[in-house]
């Protein structure tokens, strides 16, 4: 079984962001509060400006993802953490750079 779900956004409009390493979509304000649960290691809740460095507003589409293990857009997207909403593709930012922070 998949790990605890993560925050689901508490709204949808252009406060979104998106994890860059992992692509879990929640507010500016959720990151600030309680950081990514996939990436807990960014912590975001520690340092504000880590949530500016490692989550991005641009993004297209969004998954949501209930079980990791058994879905095949999960497995297409790579998407193996915690059930909750995933971006589909990030823009204008490298996930690459994020996996080296």
């Amino acid at each position: 079984m998949a790990a605890a779900p993560a925050q689901i956004p508490t709204s949808f409009g252009h406060e979104l962001r998106a994890c860059l390493r992992c692509r879990l979509v929640k507010t500016y304000d959720q990151f600030r509060e309680s950081g990514c649960e996939n990436c807990p290691f960014f912590k975001m809740e520690e340092d504000h400006e880590r949530v500016v460095d490692c989550t991005t507003p641009n993004f297209n589409g969004i998954i949501s993802v209930m079980d990791p293990t058994r879905s095949w857009a999960a497995r297409w997207l790579r998407i193996v953490c915690s059930w909750c909403l995933y971006s589909c593709c990030l823009r204008g930012s490298s996930r690459r750079d994020a996996e080296y922070m």
